[in-house]
């Protein structure tokens, strides 16, 4: 009895939707160590220059009539200095550099990730793990330097009565270090799925003859969803930072 892999070896249909998450060194050989040179780090660089670009470059002249570059640089600045002050106030407008950066990193991330033989770095959950932690470091450091043994109190659900306070106190707790994880595989598993059902259309694009209109008009569709995914999974990513933030420089209400 043949195989699932042997049949579809000789339908001429082979898909691997997950190929294009392998790591690879950029120089050739096997092994990978924490100092070697990958396409994820290949395609982290290229983000932060193409931030560097866009943020740096691109407003260099600041002239009172924008360039394109200019003026999305500026859509995207209002835009998250306004999500930053709305949602953690005038005291975690404080902190919006760093909110900026991890919007715009995740946000080109995620857009670099839809060109033709790229490599998405926000699919990978070591990187968007790294992310979440950073962020989620930041909020309890900032908390705690802030508030002092204060910071605690957001555990405390005073509101409740006594006898269940411990155990929504336990919950509260639970729910706080398991954030870095709802945080990460949220953006990294959104984007996975996207890529790997693009894949899968291709691969029959690639067998069905004439008929590869219907996959390849389904490419087309998905794409452009891919595209607002992006940008959707970028803001989310950033809001629930600045949602944790708040806790962290907001009073406490329970």
């Amino acid at each position: 009895m043949a195989t699932g892999t042997e049949e579809l070896a000789g339908s001429g249909l082979k898909i691997q939707p997950f190929d294009q998450f392998i790591v690879k060194p950029l120089f050739g050989g096997d092994t990978i160590a924490w100092y070697t040179p990958t396409n994820v780090t290949l395609w982290m660089a290229i983000a932060v220059l193409a931030i560097t670009a866009l943020l740096v470059v691109g407003t260099s002249r600041r002239a009172i009539v924008p360039s394109r570059a200019q003026s999305v640089a500026e859509l995207l600045y209002g835009f998250v200095h306004n999500m930053v002050e709305e949602v953690t106030g005038h005291e975690g407008a404080k902190f919006f550099p760093y909110v900026m950066t991890v919007f715009m990193f995740v946000f080109l991330s995620n857009l670099l990730g839809l060109i033709p033989m790229s490599f998405t770095t926000t699919a990978h959950i070591a990187v968007t793990a790294t992310l979440a932690l950073l962020v989620f470091f930041a909020v309890t450091i900032i908390g705690l330097v802030r508030k002092g043994p204060a910071f605690l109190a957001m555990f405390w659900v005073s509101s409740a009565p006594l006898v269940l306070r411990p155990l929504l106190a336990l919950i509260e707790v639970t729910s706080y270090f398991v954030r870095p994880l709802s945080h990460s595989i949220r953006l990294g598993g959104n984007i996975m799925a996207g890529h790997a059902v693009i894949k899968v259309f291709a691969g029959f694009a690639g067998v069905m003859g004439v008929a590869s209109v219907v996959p390849i008009a389904a490419i087309a569709a998905f794409y452009g969803l891919e595209l607002l995914v992006a940008a959707v999974q970028a803001y989310v990513f950033t809001i629930l930072t600045c949602v944790y933030l708040r806790d962290a420089v907001g009073e406490t209400h329970h």
